[in-house]
């Protein structure tokens, strides 16, 4: 009994020997002829003075301290790949490219290492515009981590970037299996603008029916997708099926009112077709209705009365608009076409000078939300970024709101 006791005893203490030894191995290791503390780069002063320099955006200090940090251990793989990134980031792609290079050639890197540091060349080689190393990068990490999420982020990204809208959607499939049910939602909106890109491939091959196809599928995998809904109607008015359309671009506009201008000219042109002219203005309405601060609506019924033979109700409605929206040039614009049909009438030019006091005008500006750029149009995709659906108008509060905040 006691001979079997001491032989669990000494198992004991030689399995804590043994996590202790590997404890310390994870800690140092012997190099030439010396044991080096791995840990050294990341405890000194200079590797955390660089983290906090990089999270203040204070990029050139970032990378001067680290330079120190990593000067402290020539195999602090984390430090370097840090290193690598900030010089990307300041547009030194070529010494990023050398400093992960430099990466891949150490000895018995970890599989993990090897393949985030295969990452990080990917993503100089994308910045410096080398699509097919880039390509080669994100496939070879693949190899070494298949569900690696930013290697197929990057990848779906350069097939975007190349109008591969099919290679694009096929990663895209892939992603949504990664990300559980949180990211669904975001992989599902994500899906349906490729569907609907494939859908204008298939336009410009006059293969309409595939086209259709592709617009449906966008459409039953995220309703918001609002360019399917416009898609469809055209190709359905193409067919002949205008009150398909119609009902499509109602449709549309019943999922997403803020968006119902993109259907308005669309829909002034269909109406009388099926000899219903009055449903415009009865649309339009109903969106006023439910949406007091709608300027475009106004402004597109206002333009509705003046083609109509009523240029008096169409210069109240852009007033009306003005109120709410006095920065929009092509509500200046429209106001002013409409002066020139009616007159310079004094009493008009002092009303709108009122509505436009201090205001400065823009052209429909739209912004990104994830990277805010900016652009004068709405855009499905953000060109800087490459998310899908990121764009809101841009709106800037009017001048009697400013004076009534400082009063």
């Amino acid at each position: 009994m006691m001979g079997a006791y001491a032989t669990l005893l000494a198992a004991l203490i030689a399995l804590l020997a043994g996590l202790t030894v590997g404890k310390a191995w994870e800690r140092y290791k012997l190099r030439d002829g010396r044991w080096i503390d791995r840990r050294k780069a990341r405890e000194s002063p200079h590797y955390v003075l660089g983290l906090n320099f990089l999270v203040s955006n204070q990029v050139d200090l970032a990378i001067e301290e680290l330079t120190r940090a990593a000067r402290l251990d020539s195999e602090a793989v984390e430090v370097d790949l840090i290193l690598g990134n900030l010089y990307r980031e300041k547009g030194q792609v070529g010494r990023a490219i050398q400093v992960h290079q430099a990466l891949l050639q150490r000895p018995k890197l970890k599989r993990i290492e090897h393949a985030y540091a295969l990452l990080c060349l990917g993503l100089d080689f994308k910045r410096g515009g080398f699509v097919d190393r880039a390509f080669e990068a994100f496939t070879e990490v693949l190899r070494l981590d298949p569900q690696n999420y930013y290697a197929l982020i990057n990848l779906e990204k350069l097939h975007e970037e190349q109008h591969q809208w099919q290679e694009a959607r096929e990663i895209r499939l892939q992603l949504s299996k990664l990300g559980g049910t949180t990211g669904q939602k975001r992989n599902q909106e994500v899906l349906a603008f490729l569907e609907n890109e494939l859908g204008q491939q298939a336009l410009k091959r006059m293969d309409y029916r595939t086209a259709a196809g592709h617009f449906k599928a966008a459409i039953d995998l995220d309703a918001g997708t609002v360019p399917a809904y416009l898609n469809l109607g055209d190709v359905q008015v193409h067919e002949g099926n205008t009150a398909d359309a119609v009902a499509t671009w109602e449709k549309m506009i019943q999922v997403a009112p803020e968006r119902a201008h993109l259907a308005f000219d669309r829909l002034k042109s269909a109406y009388p077709r099926l000899q219903a002219p009055d449903r415009f203005p009865e649309l339009c309405n109903g969106l006023i209705a439910a949406n007091s601060r709608d300027w475009r609506t106004r402004l597109s019924l206002g333009r509705h009365a003046a083609a109509h033979g009523n240029p008096t109700a169409a210069l109240e409605l852009m007033f009306e608009a003005l109120e709410h929206n006095p920065h929009a040039l092509t509500l200046h614009q429209a106001i002013w076409q409409l002066f020139t049909e009616i007159g310079l009438k004094p009493e008009l030019i002092r009303r709108y000078m009122d509505l436009t006091d201090r205001s400065v005008f823009f052209l429909d500006p739209h912004i990104c939300l994830r990277c805010r750029y900016r652009s004068t149009e709405l855009l499905w995709q953000c060109p800087h970024c490459r998310e899908w659906n990121t764009f809101v108008e841009d709106r800037i509060t009017p001048a009697r709101d400013r004076n009534e905040a400082t009063a």
